[in-house]
């Protein structure tokens, strides 16, 4: 348990560290991503955009319990 809970710090440091340029990747933009804009209403859900972050944490779980 306190190995998983090191992995998760030590990975929110790093996406702290590499924010700056994490932001400028297009993620929340992709093609698949719901974005309804009206007058008084915004409903955005970026639907490719957690398959493809759910598809790679999933791979790094796989990779770490090997």
């Amino acid at each position: 348990m306190s190995r998983t809970l090191i992995l998760i710090g030590l990975c929110i440091v790093a996406i702290g560290l590499f924010w700056p340029w994490l932001s400028k990747l297009p993620l929340g933009q992709l093609p698949g991503d719901i974005a309804v804009r009206r007058e008084n209403f915004s409903f955005y859900f970026p639907i490719t955009t957690m398959i493809l972050l759910s598809l790679l944490i999933s791979g790094l779980f796989w990779l770490f319990n090997r």
